[in-house]
């Protein structure tokens, strides 16, 4: 390691007086690759949960600090942001990285898998990076150490965005992207455009996937309470039986997306993923609450489901005498890539990738609240793969598992990605 840092040391100046081209940003990125993978890995061992993410915070700043970027910690409580002048006046480009983990255990066998223990919710879990914000937040650290050291030849200020609890925020807690908006990191300085990546443990490394326009889901989560009559279990009769009631609730969510949703126009996915009732096996309960998540890819759409859920868990709760309350939350918007954005920047994937490697993608039911900084400045949000060559993507383990895993061999693809992105930017914006 000794030797490599003092290669680099050696290396990197040498580029400040020349003209950056892609071939010089690959020199460099392959220069921080180990760091990157090195940065990653200690992440992946130590990892926190949404908002709680201090030691996190701190090991960002340590890695940040000598670079000649202006710093400020506690953002949005644990997040970072670095802003790196250039040397010519130009655009306001930001770069995100999430940085929180996953009430998850790890199953793999990996030297530096996590046996962290947090807090969530008030009770005591496994902790992991099961979604990828390690390698997210190692590439974000190389991409910003490699612009650093090119500070001569930035045209414009480029904002780092280090962003906690992405993952949603525990309890009523305010946190992730709203509140680092909230907190001004789009306005001081005002950003231009912002651009972010994800892993993909089903995407084969070497390669990245985009999609223009609608390429992620809202988010809302809705919570059901119904309140039925109680009564002993072998009198079903003398009772309203909200268990029943919750059944035929499903059901009837069921069929808003299979029989009342345009599918054609967009997927939708609405998901009862908890249920609470009941203490006794022969006591029919009184009350019972359940939860769940809407996914949806078109705004209009994703208002009239909130509608039909409203109107059909009442209805189906009336027809048998019992009463219900719905409550929906979003949590995230549709992340929307601007479509003259993608145009203009699909070169500078390519540059990174090499040809053949850049694929379109299908839009995807997941959710990122990346979405909510699509609402401030044009944004493009890109996939990068994870998965070992030659695996098949069926068999390999999806995000938010306990056997989640990537290949960090080629983190350095993520880093060339942002670089190439901002040069061009600038370029572009500037030479017209």
């Amino acid at each position: 390691m000794k030797k490599y840092i003092l290669i680099c040391l050696f290396v990197l100046p040498t580029f400040l007086n020349a003209q950056v081209t892609p071939v010089i940003i690959e020199q460099a990125t392959k220069q921080v690759n180990d760091s990157v993978i090195a940065w990653r890995r200690h992440l992946h061992q130590f990892p926190e949960l949404s908002n709680r993410e201090t030691n996190t915070m701190q090991y960002i700043v340590s890695k940040l600090k000598g670079l000649g970027l202006t710093i400020k910690s506690g953002v949005a409580k644990t997040g970072v942001v670095a802003i790196l002048k250039g040397n010519k006046p130009g655009p306001v480009i930001a770069l995100r990285a999430d940085i929180d983990a996953l009430p998850v255990i790890e199953r793999s066998t990996l030297t530096y898998a996590s046996k962290e223990i947090g807090e969530y919710n008030g009770q005591k879990v496994p902790v992991m990076h099961a979604c990828g914000h390690d390698a997210h937040i190692a590439i974000l650290l190389g991409a910003a150490t490699v612009l650093s050291k090119m500070k001569n030849d930035i045209v414009g200020t480029i904002v780092f965005i280090f962003q906690p609890a992405e993952e949603g925020t525990p309890g009523t807690e305010e946190g992730g992207a709203p509140m680092m908006i909230k907190e001004g990191v789009m306005d001081n300085p005002k950003v231009d455009v912002i651009f972010g990546l994800h892993m993909n443990s089903q995407t084969e490394i070497g390669t990245i996937k985009y999609k223009s326009g609608a390429v992620m889901a809202s988010s809302d989560w809705f919570t059901i309470k119904i309140k039925g009559k109680q009564s002993h279990g072998s009198q079903p009769w003398s009772g309203i039986d909200p268990i029943v009631v919750s059944a035929q609730i499903i059901n009837g969510l069921q069929t808003i997306v299979s029989r009342q949703s345009e599918l054609t126009k967009a997927p939708v996915v609405i998901t009862v993923g908890k249920i609470n009732s009941g203490v006794r096996p022969n006591i029919i309960p009184e009350d019972l609450i359940m939860e769940g998540t809407i996914r949806t890819l078109d705004a209009s759409m994703q208002k009239d489901v909130h509608e039909r859920i409203r109107i059909t868990t009442q209805k189906i709760a009336e027809a048998s005498g019992a009463k219900a309350e719905i409550s929906i939350d979003t949590k995230t918007l549709v992340t929307y890539n601007d479509p003259a954005l993608v145009k203009m920047m699909l070169p500078s994937l390519e540059a990174a990738t090499g040809k053949g490697n850049l694929i379109e993608n299908e839009w995807t039911t997941g959710a990122e609240d990346f979405s909510y900084y699509g609402q401030k400045a044009p944004a493009f949000f890109f996939f990068l793969g994870g998965m070992p060559k030659g695996q098949d993507p069926l068999k390999a383990a999806p995000h938010h598992t306990p056997d989640f895993i990537i290949d960090d061999s080629k983190l350095d693809l993520g880093v060339k990605a942002f670089c190439n992105l901002v040069f061009d930017y600038s370029k572009l914006k500037t030479s017209k």
